[in-house]
């Protein structure tokens, strides 16, 4: 069976955000920084139940910035993806499935997110978080959960 050009478009999307997740870590050691960003940022379940209380209003299933996102509830996530959602070599395949069915216009669920402060920290949509960015979207459709 043949490649189709999604799936080599696909490949050279994910290769390009693994070289720029390498080439942030690579950056974060030369200049000697402490803790580079090379993984996404844990948010405490009880830290976030605390904080998302106050901003209940907000809850329900909204488009929010891309960047707002800054950390996941999953700790076993956080080495999947760098703090700017690149994606980890191992991460390949599913990114390529998302990738390829965002290009043929498949509708993707929401993510899930738990707002914290000014921000928000993921519980499901990692992938689809990292192909957004790569694509260039500043936006994401996502269920805000309460905390």
């Amino acid at each position: 069976m043949g490649t189709t050009w999604s799936e080599m478009e696909a490949d050279r999307a994910f290769t390009r955000a693994m070289r720029a997740r390498r080439r942030t870590a690579l950056m974060g050691r030369f200049r000697h920084r402490e803790r580079a960003c090379t993984c996404l940022a844990v948010s405490d379940a009880a830290t976030s139940r605390g904080r998302g209380r106050a901003v209940a209003a907000g809850h329900g299933v909204r488009e929010i910035p891309l960047a707002a996102i800054r950390a996941t509830v999953e700790p076993n996530r956080a080495r999947q993806f760098d703090c700017g959602f690149r994606p980890a070599a191992h991460t390949r395949a599913r990114w390529r499935r998302i990738w390829i069915a965002e290009q043929r216009g498949t509708v993707l669920p929401p993510i899930s997110v738990v707002q914290i402060g000014e921000g928000y920290a993921i519980r499901d949509g990692h992938h689809r978080v990292s192909v957004a960015r790569a694509r260039g979207a500043a936006t994401i459709t996502a269920s805000i959960a309460a905390a």
